[in-house]
């Protein structure tokens, strides 16, 4: 019965949120509506491309500890057959947001330089290969995961681990396409050599983010019994390493650029540094590194369920807001925030929350076929 309820509570929220989202376009603007589909779409496709990196990265490694873990990620890597039937939509945007499909744009030497890159029909064509790379993997990854729930075939570990490293490639291409093509390229002109790893970076944490706040979701409910603290210390130590991983890059892309002086560069960062948006930044430097940092800098605070929470869901938020930050200038005003926001966060949060909750009712919470689950049950730090 609570179910139940929870699947009215998310569906009528999705639904409130879908009501906003029609009216977004008449009232606020297309521009302020393809800018939020832009950046609910990658905030929940983020999320689900770091778990397909998590899961494939445990099948590089070899590693054990995490196998009992594994069909959290899973799950949540779902995400990404969802949003990209959204990212197919998005392209509906290319016309009245991203300036180079303007064929004035070409008037500017920088934009002019890159478009053989950044023309309509290439784009489109890389969104479609970047989708479909995505459902071969999640088949290869994920479906065989839950399908070795019923065969017990050790095969499929086998082949997971011969097919990670070649995902390896698929995501590391993937990610710097979606980064250049769907954010960078909202002001063509700019140019940025690391912008590809750093959105990598925020991708993994926000993927781990989530993981963690699932599993400690489940084992509140009493599901993923065998999970030990050291499992969970496991996930606190990546979250606390890979939280100074994204400001290391952070800050040496803003590094590199404030030294060079490059018009070409800087104008970007001017951008977001003026008015509102300087504090924004200071925001997003306190909560997706400062406080995140020093909450995990104890022993116990990576396996404390309430604070490691807390840190896991700051983290999401901050994701969010790294995003927010990225697109939302090129609306050419301070931030704005009003229902058209809550309206597609609504909209997208719900049918994230949805597609998550019928996930976790149609497979094992734990890869009971994997032959190392066992193995993994037994890891003690």
């Amino acid at each position: 019965m609570n179910g139940d309820k929870t699947k009215k509570i998310l569906a009528g929220a999705m639904a409130a949120g879908l009501a906003g989202v029609v009216t977004t376009g008449f009232v606020a603007g297309w521009q302020r509506f393809w800018v939020n589909w832009i950046f609910w779409f990658l905030f929940i496709l983020t999320i689900g491309l770091g778990a397909l990196f998590i899961v494939a990265l445990e099948h590089v490694v070899g590693a054990k500890w995490s196998v009992p873990l594994r069909r959290v990620p899973e799950r949540l890597s779902g995400l990404v057959l969802l949003m990209g039937l959204a990212a197919i939509v998005a392209l509906l945007a290319l016309p009245v947001i991203y300036p180079w499909t303007n064929p004035a744009s070409l008037s500017d030497p920088v934009i002019a330089g890159k478009a053989g890159w950044l023309n309509v029909r290439f784009f489109a064509i890389r969104v479609l290969i970047c989708v479909g790379l995505w459902f071969l993997s999640y088949r290869i990854l994920v479906s065989g995961s839950i399908q070795q729930d019923e065969s017990k075939d050790p095969k499929f570990n086998v082949r997971a681990r011969r097919f990670a490293p070649v995902f390896m490639v698929i995501f590391g291409i993937t990610i710097t396409v979606v980064a250049f093509d769907w954010i960078s390229s909202l002001e063509p002109a700019w140019y940025s050599d690391v912008f590809g790893v750093y959105v990598f970076a925020g991708t993994f944490l926000a993927g781990l983010a989530a993981t963690t706040l699932a599993v400690l979701y489940l084992q509140a409910r009493g599901r993923l019994r065998g999970v030990t603290p050291d499992h969970i210390y496991n996930l606190g130590g990546f979250l606390f390493a890979f939280s100074v991983f994204w400001a290391y890059i952070g800050f040496a892309q803003y590094l590199l650029m404030w030294y060079a002086n490059m018009p070409e560069e800087v104008f970007w960062y001017k951008e977001r540094l003026q008015g509102m948006w300087g504090p924004l930044v200071l925001a997003l430097a306190i909560f997706h590194f400062f406080v995140p940092f020093f909450m995990l800098i104890p022993r116990d605070a990576k396996t404390g369920h309430t604070r490691l929470f807390w840190v896991a869901m700051l983290m999401l938020v901050a994701h969010g807001l790294d995003l927010y930050w990225m697109i939302f200038p090129v609306l050419g005003k301070g931030p704005v925030f009003s229902w058209p926001e809550l309206s597609f966060g609504l909209f997208f949060i719900g049918a994230g929350l949805l597609w998550m909750r019928h996930a976790m009712s149609r497979s094992a919470d734990m890869p009971v076929g994997d032959p190392f689950l066992r193995e993994g049950l037994e890891f003690r730090l």
